[in-house]
């Protein structure tokens, strides 16, 4: 009986850690989407951005979503793209800490304001300072705050406080069937 209770142990300790960890869910300018007149160095301030949110991005065919470095996001070029989208609802996934930058890829558009940064802490930790930001030059003539460059980084924000619709979108359903297996195994097995 004791080598059954230690093995349902192990069995309930697997299950619980391969459950991913719960991220938000952000949809870039909210309401309004990714398009131009959006201010999105004021939408993101304050969000704290983690491994394991999600940034969505919807758009429609005047626009298109490039990720770029640092410098190509200062300088609004996207001739070296790391990545391009133009499908009009794109969802990128904050999958390690650090700085990301994302600018519309139509010509004007990032030169009028059309970018956005964001600032991407571990998952579970507090999130990066936002008035510590180094400022940039937006069309208007004023300062807008920007995370600090890490290599290597990834993350943005949405609706309803940050929440998907489900309430967490780093919990599938394929999960919570594979978890409710197994507690309902051991309670057979116990029982």
């Amino acid at each position: 009986m004791a080598g059954l209770m230690g093995a349902l142990l192990v069995l309930c300790l697997v299950a619980v850690a391969t459950v991913p960890a719960f991220g938000k869910d952000y949809t870039v300018g909210d309401s309004q989407g990714w398009t131009s007149g959006v201010d999105y160095s004021t939408w993101a301030s304050g969000k704290g951005f983690k491994v394991g949110d999600t940034l969505t991005f919807t758009y429609t065919g005047l626009h298109s979503l490039d990720e770029v470095s640092k410098s190509d996001y200062d300088s609004c070029s996207n001739s070296n793209a790391l990545q391009t989208h133009t499908g009009g609802n794109t969802k990128i996934s904050l999958t390690a800490p650090g700085s990301r930058y994302f600018i519309c890829g139509t010509p004007g558009h990032c030169d009028n304001g059309m970018k956005l940064a964001v600032t991407v802490a571990k998952a579970g930790s507090a999130s990066p300072p936002t008035g510590s930001s180094p400022t940039t030059p937006t069309p208007s003539g004023g300062s807008s705050t920007s995370p600090p460059s890490t290599p290597n980084s990834p993350s943005p924000p949405g609706p309803a406080g940050g929440k998907s619709a489900a309430g967490f979108s780093g919990f599938r359903g394929g999960d919570a069937v594979v978890l409710g297996g197994l507690i309902g195994l051991g309670l057979v097995v116990m029982g």
